[in-house]
């Protein structure tokens, strides 16, 4: 919308200029060349008074008359011919060559004289005017430009931090503000969405305790249920009865996992809390909490990550998936563990890579190592899918970039960078607007 309102607005002004500029270097030409004939006109009129007033007092016309009519302040130099009644003849100023502009004048008592200047001296002062006109031509323009991009970026600015709020609500934090942008339509929109928030808000606090009171009672009489069969089991000694206290423990327990993978897509459903997290405090708890322990069996950690990379996750998740690579990292890996972020390139995202310089991940391994129970032998294979399910709750994906030595790549949304570089997401400030919405509610 910025750019198309710029070039609408320049190309506007640019129109009015040219339409406004071209004639008016035009007029403005065609009025000096007006003003430059009558002036030259007026010159031998006076000329030719003089010479008349002279001749008929019976008195030679002086030298010095023809000459100050040749020159003067503001005036074009001309070249003047003169032919007195008498027979007296008067030349001043300089001989002209190639073209020139003359007035002949017939005096009263029969005096002739004769005005010429050069076309281009003519042509001179109008290619000035026609300088002046373009200046400012050119200067408007500028200003229309200055003008517009002003505009522009009054009236896009509350656009694109509407639309960061809304990316916000998207990811998670139902409660986005934004100031009054004094654009009545654009507050009106911002108002709806602030109190579209807060009904999503409300439901998704509904939704999710719903989910967690659900999970409560099913676990409560699903545990006791257990307990008292594995009761029934160990006071029996009838063999069926231990194999059908057997299978409904089986039973019990793929429902717990039913529960627990429901709630956990019901989470998933209604979204997660993310916001923008400040990824290089994720890596300096990583380190404050395994540099000891990778010191002790001889390896590095290394944390890469700039101060200033950020990506939209929820807190808590995004530090437990990257503490379980690290872990995965320090059990299975070898080498130097490095944690470290790069731009991913598309629409501003962000990946996090947990690498180490060890073997790497087992060719058979390597296509279901996020799945359930999938594990090498020396863990319950349950970390990875887990991360999976976490990563995925907060809008990205983890892979394994590379088998050996293994590189594993979290793909996470980055904060958005709008019209300032930098500025980001809105700070949410609430403000109260003081006047009703769209629809009449405060």
């Amino acid at each position: 919308m910025r750019r198309r309102l710029l070039t609408a607005t320049v190309s506007a002004v640019l129109v009015a200029v040219l339409l406004l500029g071209l004639p008016l270097a035009f007029i403005g030409a065609r009025f000096v060349e007006d003003i430059e004939l009558r002036e030259l006109t007026a010159r031998s009129e006076a000329l030719g008074r003089q010479i008349d007033s002279r001749t008929e007092a019976g008195e030679e016309v002086p030298q010095s008359t023809v000459d100050n009519a040749a020159t003067g302040t503001g005036r074009l130099d001309a070249y003047i011919t003169v032919l007195t009644s008498d027979g007296q003849v008067l030349y001043a100023g300089e001989e002209l060559s190639g073209d020139t502009v003359t007035r002949t004048l017939t005096t009263d008592d029969g005096s002739l004289v004769t005005l010429s200047v050069p076309s281009y001296q003519i042509t001179l002062r109008e290619a000035q005017i026609v300088f002046l006109v373009a200046v400012a031509t050119v200067v408007a323009f500028g200003a229309g430009i200055a003008v517009s991009v002003w505009q522009s970026n009054r009236l896009s600015a509350p656009l694109v931090y509407l639309a960061a709020s809304a990316e916000q609500l998207g990811s998670g934090q139902v409660r986005p503000r934004l100031e009054d942008s004094g654009v009545e339509e654009i507050d009106l929109v911002a108002d709806e969405l602030a109190r579209s928030a807060d009904r999503m808000a409300t439901r998704l606090a509904a939704e999710r305790q719903f989910a967690s009171d659900a999970s409560h009672q099913l676990r409560t009489p699903l545990t006791a249920l257990s307990m008292r069969l594995e009761e029934i089991s160990m006071a029996s000694d009838d063999e069926a009865v231990q194999e059908e206290a057997r299978i409904s423990l089986e039973q019990i327990e793929r429902l717990v996992g039913v529960v627990d993978d429901l709630l956990l897509r019901s989470r998933s459903a209604v979204g997660g809390t993310t916001e923008p997290v400040l990824l290089i405090e994720i890596g300096r708890q990583l380190e404050e909490e395994y540099g000891p322990t990778f010191e002790r069996g001889e390896r590095r950690l290394v944390i890469d990550i700039p101060d200033s990379a950020q990506a939209l996750a929820t807190p808590g998740g995004l530090a437990q998936v990257l503490a379980t690579l690290v872990e995965n990292s320090l059990k299975h890996g070898g080498g130097t563990t490095t944690v470290r972020t790069r731009s991913g390139g598309e629409r501003g995202t962000v990946v996090i890579e947990v690498a180490d310089e060890g073997d790497g991940v087992p060719e058979d391994l390597a296509p279901h190592i996020f799945e359930r129970s999938v594990t090498s032998g020396a863990g319950t294979g349950l970390g990875l899918a887990l991360a999976r399910d976490l990563v995925a709750a907060d809008g990205g994906r983890i892979k394994l970039s590379q088998r050996v030595p293994a590189v594993f790549s979290i793909f996470l949304a980055g904060v958005p960078r709008t019209l300032d570089p930098n500025a980001v997401l809105p700070t949410g400030r609430t403000l109260a607007h003081g006047r009703k919405g769209w629809f009449g509610r405060p």
